[in-house]
């Protein structure tokens, strides 16, 4: 099966192992079959999960309205800040008749979390967004300050979030490049993994409205989204042989093409290298006395044609009295850090 071998746990543990370096790598590869000017896109950042390594990136930077792909925000507060997914609650009045998009809630109805969820991110629920906004955070001001306080804690410095749906809302807005990271950041939740790679919810027979679960063999999610302001915006996430890619384009009316052709282009370009292997034995000389140790993790990047010959390890000596920590070991591509990681004496 196409998704089988994408495991956010495991990815997970080994953020937790390891200091990797999220400071924008976008040193485009010249081989790359792709440019800004083949699309319509106002915005575009293609991303590698685990390193987050920007891989193609156009405007990047540029702030711009992202519609409903809002709620990869959204979801990733709620199940951070929730602790109850399962049991029912009663919608509130407050969440009924919000315009756009809808899973139309009634007054008295009683959801779970999880349900809500669910309708927030394959149905794009403006209603379900309002309720869980309201349920989590009790108020949506408060809810939004939990949603800049998630983006904070991503990675996206340049990001400012009003409400949970995406309407138009003055001082709403994002970047591909932050859009990218909060949904890196989103997808080592496996309980987000599961709903946005679900093509339908059962209890309610929901189908998802993201379109790349079925044009793109391996897609994984993520979200869509539109209004008049922002455009036809979509963050997609695609793994091939354990490569994991998130692909954001903003303003773009034919994203779904554009977003399978940038990648194509990137899985074409890029492979996801072992640069540590956790059993490799590192040595070196500290007062004339010979130290060896191991990272006990395994460690990947990904590199295109003829940058491998570019990679630079530097060790420094941490030398402590029965410490296990005998140094730290940095990686370079190009002369830029991509990795800090300690070195564990044998």
């Amino acid at each position: 099966m196409k998704n089988q071998n994408f495991n956010p746990k495991k990815i997970s543990l080994t953020f937790l192992s390891f200091f990797f370096i999220f400071s924008p790598f976008s040193v485009s590869c010249k081989n790359l079959n792709t440019t800004a000017e083949s699309s319509n896109s106002k915005a575009e950042c293609v991303m590698e999960l685990e390193s987050r390594r920007i891989l193609f990136e156009s405007n990047g930077e540029t702030r711009l309205p992202m519609a409903s792909t809002t709620k990869i925000m959204t979801a990733i507060t709620v199940l951070e800040n929730c602790k109850d997914l399962e049991t029912p609650f009663e919608i509130p009045n407050e969440a009924i008749g919000v315009e756009g998009s809808s899973i139309y809630l009634k007054e008295g109805d009683k959801y779970s979390v999880s349900d809500l969820l669910y309708g927030l991110m394959l149905r794009s629920g403006n209603d379900s967004a309002t309720a869980l906004a309201l349920k989590v955070g009790g108020s949506l001001a408060n809810f939004s300050l939990l949603m800049n306080k998630t983006a904070q804690k991503a990675g996206a410095l340049n990001s400012s979030f009003k409400n949970p749906h995406g309407l138009p809302h003055n001082g709403h807005y994002t970047t591909a490049r932050d859009l990218s990271y909060i949904t890196c950041y989103a997808l080592h939740n496996t309980f987000f993994q599961r709903i946005v790679s679900a093509k339908i919810y059962e209890p309610y027979q929901w189908l998802n409205k993201n379109k790349m679960l079925y044009k793109y063999p391996y897609a994984i999610g993520v979200k869509t989204g539109y209004t008049k302001e922002a455009g036809r915006c979509l963050v997609s996430a695609a793994n091939k042989d354990d490569f994991t890619l998130v692909c954001t384009v903003l303003s773009c009316a034919d994203m779904y093409n554009r977003s399978i052709e940038l990648f194509n282009s990137c899985f074409s370009t890029y492979k996801r290298e072992k640069i540590i292997d956790k059993e490799q034995v590192f040595s070196f000389t500290y007062n004339e006395n010979v130290f060896k140790g191991k990272t006990k993790q395994d460690f990947y990047y990904p590199l295109c044609d003829g940058e491998k010959e570019h990679i630079e390890t530097v060790i420094q000596p941490k030398i402590e009295k029965n410490k296990e920590i005998i140094g730290e070991i940095e990686i370079y591509l190009l002369k830029r850090l991509i990795f800090s990681g300690n070195l564990y004496k044998l």
